[in-house]
């Protein structure tokens, strides 16, 4: 993946801007450190009780309230996941991280940092393999290992389990979850398909087409595209009048 540019800072801004004009809040689709912000670390706050239960796997949040929640898988290059809390910061923007443990291991100061900023961070897997095929131990290790990577840096393991190399958990990673301590399973009505590198333009199109209140967005660490395209996503999202949140305060 090139650096990116001011020409594709351009291209991303031209394209969303065409957009704005065809598209309200689309539809539903498929399946120490640079900008911290100076606030201590703090353990994340269990989600509020609803009038209603949630299900056991959530793909996304309420449709009556004009917010929703931008998730990034946590893996890759530490510089752009920097580079994207501090520009979600910049607009007032909270995310979710669902951190990957091994990268955790590499990265021990990006808990700090992503907490630091106001957002939260969540369990995606020890080593970010395919949970469903796995045996019930393996998979069982795959969700401690990560939740204990996450106590040791922040205090808390997190609200969120997101399985790895899947939009679903099985009926038996649901459960492992479960006895993890993690009630819910959060999957995502929009996929950016960042990871594919299709281009900033392209993913932010394919984001502000798909999103609307209540969507859980899929995003990704590590990639210049998603970099490059946030600006335009968060610029848009202001003003359709949307807000992006923690997966917490999305069903809170």
């Amino acid at each position: 993946m090139g650096r990116v540019t001011p020409t594709d800072r351009r291209t991303v801004l031209l394209a969303t801007a065409g957009l704005a004009l065809t598209a309200g809040c689309g539809t539903t689709g498929t399946t120490g450190t640079t900008g911290a912000v100076a606030h201590p670390v703090r353990a994340a706050a269990s989600p509020p009780p609803s009038s209603a239960p949630l299900p056991a796997q959530l793909a996304h949040g309420p449709r009556d309230r004009p917010r929703l929640a931008l998730t990034f898988h946590g893996g890759g290059d530490p510089a752009t996941a920097r580079a994207l809390l501090t520009e979600a910061e910049r607009h007032g923007a909270r995310v979710t991280v669902l951190a990957v443990g091994t990268w955790l291991d590499a990265h021990p100061g990006l808990a700090r940092r992503v907490l630091d900023g106001g957002h939260e961070l969540g369990n995606h897997t020890l080593r970010h393999l395919d949970i469903n095929a796995m045996p019930e131990a393996e998979a069982r290790q795959e969700i401690a290992g990560c939740a204990e990577r996450l106590r040791r840096l922040t205090g808390s393991a997190g609200n969120w389990f997101r399985p790895s190399r899947a939009t679903r958990a099985s009926p038996l990673v649901e459960r492992l979850a479960r006895e993890a301590g993690y009630p819910h399973v959060l999957s995502y009505d929009v996929d950016s398909l960042d990871f594919t590198s299709p281009g900033a333009a392209a993913v932010a199109r394919t984001v502000l087409g798909e999103v609307r209140e209540g969507s859980v967005v899929s995003l990704h660490f590590g990639y210049d595209d998603t970099v490059a395209a946030l600006p335009a996503v968060l610029e848009e999202l202001d003003r359709r009048g949307l807000s992006a949140v923690t997966t917490t305060e999305l069903f809170s």
